[in-house]
């Protein structure tokens, strides 16, 4: 079957290192200590370096140079430092282009981080609280695109009329064409990899957030910083256009247009920070 061959080909990706795994469960556990973290890290020079390049970004803006995995656990804190790791690790699986989706080398990449930026932010600015995940969730919310690319371009003709024709959305389309749809797959890599049935909920449910049948605000925070990107230009590939608006999800969040411009603005005033972290963050894998 078509899906069996799609699932066979998660295979391919770079998943999360054994180590950086175990130094996310530590982070993400509020019973583990500094030191405890510090010794995980440290001696896994890699995810050291990849940690102190990121930290020491004009993102962060340290007021002093963060030379040891200790002092950027104690000025960053620990949900930060868990999600600069997976972001170290990341990369390498979001570079190529993803001619299917119509995105150029880097973009799915810039879209992921950005993404994750933002609902960060929004996470910030509403006083959402213990959501370790969130930030996670939403850099690797697409990872089911990187997988389904080549099938998608074989398939986009036939995706677009559904869109066009039928009024579908694009993920709708996707599903009904090539048999699931990125969202669905990426919860699945998400299992594979043993990341948490919350972290799954918001990447399978991150385009249509109403059937998550949760309470879980980070479902919603995900999909409004989804939005927010294709908002302000930010991966709209060949299905950035074609996704349906939630006005009661943005409602649920409290969300006013004097909040949408804060968050917008603020995304563009550190633009070229990002775009540095971006760029650091790419160049590690």
């Amino acid at each position: 079957m078509e899906i069996e061959r799609i699932l066979d080909e998660i295979d391919m990706l770079k998943p999360v290192s054994p180590m950086a795994s175990k130094a996310m469960a530590m982070l993400y556990n509020p019973d583990s200590t500094m030191r405890e973290i510090v010794d995980v890290i440290k001696y896994d020079q890699s995810m050291t370096a990849n940690l102190l390049k990121i930290c020491n970004s004009s993102f962060f803006g340290p007021i002093q140079r963060i030379s040891s995995v200790r002092q950027a656990v104690a000025y960053m804190g620990t949900e930060k430092v868990a999600s600069l790791i997976v972001m170290g690790h990341s990369a390498s699986n979001f570079a190529a282009a993803q001619s299917g989706y119509d995105l150029e080398e880097g973009e799915l990449w810039r879209y992921s981080v950005s993404s994750a930026l933002i609902a960060q932010d929004i996470a910030e600015k509403k006083h959402i609280k213990n959501t370790p995940h969130l930030f996670t969730s939403a850099l690797l919310k697409d990872i089911g695109k990187v997988v389904l690319n080549a099938h998608v371009k074989d398939a986009l003709g036939r995706i677009i009329t559904h869109v066009q024709d039928d009024g579908l959305s694009f993920i709708e389309a996707e599903k009904k064409v090539v048999g699931i749809d990125h969202a669905e797959l990426g919860a699945k890599i998400a299992e594979r990899w043993n990341f948490s049935p919350e972290m799954r909920d918001i990447i399978r449910y991150h385009h249509d957030p109403k059937s998550a049948g949760t309470d879980d605000v980070s479902v919603d925070v995900v999909y409004l910083a989804d939005t927010i990107c294709m908002m302000i230009g930010i991966g709209v590939g060949s299905d950035g256009l074609a996704y349906r608006y939630y006005q009661d999800i943005v409602d649920r969040l409290r969300i006013t247009e004097n909040d949408f411009q804060n968050i917008i603005v603020d995304f563009r005033v550190k633009l070229t920070s990002v775009e540095e972290l971006i760029d650091l963050s790419g160049g590690n894998n």
